[in-house]
């Protein structure tokens, strides 16, 4: 759909400020509009799919945010040194940031955002809610002005009626938020809420409201251009959050009937109008599961949100276009009545996270990609074979959007298009994304804020199956083969004057270790799983795709291999499996194997908590690892000495040993008292999450 006047823009060449797959889907815009497109990039994204797909890259500088893409000086000096007449922002990043606007508009170059003045007023949510309603938006009942003391907080508490929701004026993403269910409790959630709001936004001003309760978040596409007119796009509905941050979203909401979400998008427009808004912007509503019709503002995100693409799925229009097109100075070309929402589409974003470990961040290479395609699938992603996926950013990989006439062939369509995405190399959200929608109260459409939360808890990874076990002792045993003539006993094939001695592979992955023995030819073998029966093989690799017929049945594998681990993908999943050595018969298997301290995360070492040669009981601090802003302490598992094997400041791989712990001598020696200390040892404590 056309929303603006289809004449040439004044910008041949526009500079994106920001990295990863909302750079990549910009440029994408960029190109078909016959726009010269400029990344900039951090030491850390060298060779990211960003920099190599955009006409010109500028290096910025190191890996920190604070020296690469968030210092405006070296932005917008990358943009006037390009010739760049414009510059995107993304999201994130200087997206929001009033001074970046400004320090543009000094140089000469337009910002793809709304004017700095409604940048600063939606960025302050007290300032916020009060221009909103002198509009006629309905507002959360409550209090918001500046510098309140805790004894008014207190006061107008009882007005205002329990529970109350203790939300700081400046920041997001749920930090310095309480909610507060009885009054002796609101006092020291005000002291905490100060406190938190002060370290992570450098202001600790608070407003109250009242809860809503069994919330519902749904937001609304609004575009406006220079000359006063505001249309909205429908809205979007994004419940389903883990811990304030959203991870599944659709459009339109399946909540609202034809009259609330007029009346909602009246009030979305309305709201941009109480700040001359200019662009394409979000406005954030609240809204009762329980009473559909009453909702409320929350916020105005002044930048093109992450879900922006199921908006772009059930209107057709390109909201970058647009952004281009009004900082053009073009006029909007359609009415409110003009827009048509059509079918419904539903994304879910990717993360570099694993689920089983409380949603810790993950990385590492990426050593094969699978992405889908097809009718009504669509993928935003920052994504290449061969990128290195670090801890240094934002752990989203990229968005995986389905559409569909229907909501529910729209969730079908996604779960197969989830299913469809391979990431070898990087553990990723996948499995508990499909995990997700396959839950009934999501599929009925009965969401709220607190679903997400309250079903994470029941996950449980997929356990590797037989058939993943075996294709990474095939890959394994294939490496193992020589190329041309070699020493007939150097080849794996097993064979002896007297019985045929099979290779024995021993992989482990989670809580399952077991031995893969092949003998034979990679045409024609034997395998067995270990206490299983053995089965007919023949294997073929062909680059990373492994073909194996088992008993004559045949089933193709994504696979790779790195830094000592197995990389395995099927219909059943990607499977991470490592090659152990065989155990020390005079240990305990499980605790030998426990002995070894791994990084969950790729990270940086910030300290260590014991020395080398030290002796540590089981569950004392060893190394403390920091990524993504969050620090985790690793415990050792078993009591004994420790041996280092990182200093501080160290930067580290995901399941990179970092230390061991080498059992101590029982008193008196021998496997009897070995055995004796390893039983008595408590369970490893784990606080990394």
């Amino acid at each position: 759909m056309t929303m603006l006047q289809n004449s040439p823009v004044p910008f041949d060449t526009v500079l994106v400020a920001n990295r990863g797959e909302i750079a990549v889907r910009v440029m994408k815009t960029l190109r078909a509009m016959g726009i010269r497109s400029v990344a900039v990039y951090s030491d850390a994204d060298a060779d990211a799919r960003h920099v190599r797909e955009a006409d010109v890259a500028v290096r910025l500088g190191p890996a920190p945010a604070r020296e690469s893409y968030l210092n405006i000086d070296r932005v917008v000096d990358a943009a006037v040194r390009t010739g760049a007449q414009a510059v995107h922002p993304g999201y994130g990043f200087l997206s929001e940031n009033a001074a970046f606007a400004a320090a543009l508009a000094e140089a000469g170059v337009v910002f793809l955002g709304p004017p700095a003045r409604a940048i600063e007023v939606m960025g302050d949510k007290i300032a916020a809610k009060n221009a909103v309603a002198d509009f006629g938006v309905p507002v959360v009942p409550g209090i918001a002005r500046p510098e309140l003391s805790d004894a008014e907080l207190i006061e107008a508490a009882t007005d205002i009626g329990y529970p109350v929701l203790v939300k700081p004026s400046a920041g997001g993403g749920g930090k310095g938020m309480r909610l507060v269910e009885e009054p002796g409790q609101l006092a020291d959630a005000l002291t905490s809420a100060r406190r938190e709001a002060a370290s992570a936004f450098g202001d600790d001003t608070l407003f109250l409201e009242r809860f809503v309760t069994r919330p519902r978040h749904i937001e609304v596409q609004i575009l406006a251009d220079r000359y006063g007119q505001v249309l909205h796009l429908g809205e979007r509905e994004c419940s389903l959050q883990r811990r304030h941050q959203k991870v599944i979203e659709e459009a339109p909401s399946p909540l609202l009937d034809a009259a609330t979400r007029a009346r909602i998008g009246t009030a979305a427009c309305n709201t941009a109008r109480s700040v001359d808004y200019v662009g394409a912007g979000t406005v954030e509503f609240i809204v009762s599961a329980d009473r559909p019709d009453e909702f409320f503002f929350m916020e105005m995100n002044t930048r093109l949100q992450v879900e922006h693409p199921v908006t772009e799925m059930i209107t057709g229009v390109d909201l970058v276009e647009c952004q281009v097109r009004v900082a053009a100075g073009q006029k909007l070309a359609v009415a409110q009545e003009d827009i048509r929402l059509t079918g419904h589409a539903v994304e879910a974003r990717v993360y570099a996270e694993d689920p089983s470990r409380d949603f810790l961040p993950t990385g590492g290479t990426v050593l094969a990609l699978s992405e889908p395609t097809g009718a009504g699938v669509r993928v935003d992603s920052g994504l290449r074979a061969g990128a290195a996926v670090g801890s240094d950013y934002d752990p989203m990989l990229s968005k995986v959007i389905a559409y569909a006439p229907a909501r529910a062939e729209a969730i079908a369509k996604l779960d197969r298009a989830l299913a469809d995405t391979l990431v070898l190399g990087v553990r990723t959200n996948t499995d508990f994304l499909r995990f997700l929608l396959a839950d009934a109260d999501v599929i009925a459409g009965r969401l709220d804020t607190g679903l997400l939360d309250r079903r994470a808890v029941d996950f449980r990874a997929a356990e590797v199956s037989d058939e993943q076990f075996v294709a990474a002792a095939v890959l394994r045993w294939l490496r193992d083969w020589p190329v041309g003539a070699a020493d007939p006993w150097a080849v794996p094939n097993g064979w002896r004057l007297g019985a045929h001695a099979p290779t024995a592979i021993r992989l482990t992955s989670g809580d399952r270790t077991a031995h893969v023995f092949l003998t034979g030819t990679p045409a024609a073998a034997e395998v067995r799983l270990e206490d299983g029966e053995s089965r007919s093989l023949a294997a073929e690799l062909d680059g990373d795709t492994l073909t194996l017929a088992l008993d004559g049945v045949r089933g193709r594998y994504r696979v790779a291999e790195h830094d000592g681990q197995l990389w395995v993908a099927d219909s059943g999943g990607v499977a991470a499996l490592r090659e152990v050595a065989e155990a020390d018969p005079r240990a305990d298997t499980a605790e030998a194997g426990d002995a070894e301290i791994r990084s969950p995360m790729p990270g940086s070492v910030i300290a260590l908590s014991a020395d080398a040669g030290s002796v540590v009981a089981a569950g004392d601090p060893v190394v403390v690892v920091e990524a993504m802003k969050m620090e985790h302490t690793l415990r050792a598992p078993i009591a004994g000495t420790v041996e280092l094997l990182v200093g501080s400041g160290a930067q580290v791989r995901v399941d990179e040993v970092l230390a061991r712990i080498v059992p101590n001598e029982p008193p008196g020696g021998g496997e009897t008292g070995a055995a004796e200390q390893q039983s008595s040892n408590t369970e490893p404590k784990d606080d990394r999450a």
